[in-house]
């Protein structure tokens, strides 16, 4: 990951944020310290995308045999 200056950052604005739209991670400091960081933004899932990875994840996840989701909050587990 590359560092810039606040300063610098400021100035070159627009070619920085095109970097970052291109797969590269940007760093900015201020003072010498990491303060932010300029990154590409993630492809936005469609909702069916999401609700199939939440499949895929309830999928390995069991519960011992005789423990619910429902039992468990009634309990105060969750």
């Amino acid at each position: 990951m590359r560092t810039v200056g606040l300063f610098e950052a400021k100035q070159k604005l627009s070619e920085l944020v095109d970097r970052a739209g291109k797969g590269e991670r940007i760093g900015i400091t201020r003072r010498g310290k990491l303060a932010a960081v300029i990154v590409p933004v993630q492809p936005e899932r469609s909702l069916r995308e999401s609700f199939d990875e939440l499949a895929k994840v309830r999928k390995k996840v069991r519960l011992p045999r005789g423990l619910t989701v429902k039992s468990m909050i009634e309990d105060g587990r969750v």
